[in-house]
């Protein structure tokens, strides 16, 4: 599974996933821009190391220091991938922060730190690249979605509201992105790395490297991914993330209350039919069909 001449942006990959993540893509033969955080004087010191350890095995980078959460320094950001290498086929949203404390203690600044860091800075690199991808009819986009997210943990208001909100980007600009080649998926990491420890015991920290959880990283950004899915990797463990809704039932619109809907709970809340829908439009049209069904209302006419 090559890559050779494909252009990669990895955010945050001065170390931890994102490192693996750029290493892995260099491997197969990506040319890669490495963009972590800058401190200081502007200097690049993570980045700096991860591009000199690409170059000496062979591979083409270069480091990049921008704020993902500052919208001029992405779009500086895309221009010095393609000022260097004339295009941009990949791009994946690995920067982040935690601000971990229970939603009771929780300040407003640290909900706008992690929302501005996980969900604009990923929107604010799709935005910036969305364009030349379109142009060329060739792009992959990974987000990066979490277990918090999707399922929810302790004192993570803040990360797990930017996390699930990556699912949100990713199943839109699937459908926008699909007549231009643009694939659009989310991964789903649990890895030991310096924003996790302390987390996990140190048996399962070891068991669950960042190297295990990279090739799938590769796969999502290969010509043959898919699109619109969420990958869950972690320890050499790979599965798929699905939303599914109900069949429901229709309460007659013109009799509707809530003691209804409590008298119907069990059917609302039956797995029996439930599906895997593919777009809003479609849980519209679900139940435009349920209530006509339910007022013999024919729909063909």
């Amino acid at each position: 599974m090559r890559l050779d001449g494909q252009v990669a942006i990895v955010t945050g990959s001065g170390r931890g996933l994102g490192r693996c993540h750029a290493l892995a893509l260099a491997e197969r033969g990506a040319q890669v821009l490495v963009n972590d955080l800058a401190h200081g004087d502007r200097q690049t010191g993570n980045a700096d190391a991860v591009v000199e350890e690409i170059l000496r095995k062979g591979g083409k980078a270069e480091s990049n220091g921008a704020n993902v959460s500052d919208f001029a320094q992405v779009e500086a950001m895309v221009a010095q991938a393609m000022e260097k290498w004339g295009r941009v086929d990949i791009l994946v949203n690995n920067a982040g922060i935690l601000r971990d404390r229970t939603f009771a203690k929780m300040s407003v600044e640290e909900m706008r730190q992690v929302i501005d860091v996980h969900l604009l800075g990923s929107m604010f690199c799709a935005k910036a690249v969305w364009e030349q991808m379109r142009d060329q009819s060739y792009g992959r986009i990974i987000f990066t979605t979490s277990s918090s997210g999707l399922y929810g943990n302790f004192g993570q208001t803040n990360y797990g509201a930017a996390k699930m909100a990556m699912v949100g980007m990713m199943n839109t600009l699937h459908l926008e992105g699909a007549k231009h080649n643009i694939h659009v998926n989310c991964l789903a990491p649990t890895a030991g790395t310096e924003m996790t420890k302390g987390i996990f015991p140190d048996a399962v920290f070891g068991l669950l490297s960042p190297e295990t959880v990279s090739p799938g990283i590769v796969f999502l950004a290969s010509k043959n991914a898919p699109s619109r899915k969420v990958l869950a990797a972690g320890g050499g463990s790979f599965s798929i993330f699905k939303g599914f809704e109900t069949e429901g039932v229709n309460l007659q619109p013109n009799n509707l209350s809530a003691e209804e809907i409590a008298e119907h709970w069990n059917k609302i809340d039956s797995q029996n039919g439930m599906r895997e829908l593919q777009s809003g439009g479609e849980q519209t049209t679900k139940f435009a069909m349920q209530a006509a069904s339910s007022l013999g209302v024919d729909l063909s006419q």
